[in-house]
């Protein structure tokens, strides 16, 4: 099964809207049920739903590894949301996913880039 993105802009606003279809697994059901409700636009705002930051972290963490670990590009985004969000990240459920997508040694090494503990 693969996953697949594609992206949305708004030519009028040059806005870019990344859209990563999620699997039919344990680990999508679970981003759904985290989403977190936002808007988005100006004079008639649009109502979506946005990843949460762990999220986000996890399935790019996922991406790049699938990806045989060469995607410069993934892990800087990794890193840049882990260094934005780090006291409001939720570290006990990135450990614990990242452990059950077989993620654990590259979530660490994001952490340590990202100058965050590694430590539980």
């Amino acid at each position: 099964m693969n996953q697949s993105s594609f992206n949305l802009i708004h030519r009028d606003s040059m806005s870019k809207l990344d859209v990563f279809v999620v699997w039919r697994t344990e680990f999508g059901r679970t981003q759904l049920d985290r989403r977190q409700r936002t808007q988005v636009g100006g004079a008639d705002p649009l109502q979506v739903f946005i990843a949460s930051a762990e999220d986000t972290i996890l399935a790019k963490l996922d991406w790049y590894h699938r990806g045989g670990c060469v995607s410069d590009r993934q892990w800087r985004d990794v890193i840049g949301v882990l260094k934005v969000q780090a006291g409001r990240l939720d570290l006990a459920y990135l450990r614990d996913w990242a452990a059950r997508l077989g993620l654990t040694n590259l979530l660490r090494r994001a952490l340590v880039n990202a100058g965050l503990p590694t430590d539980e």
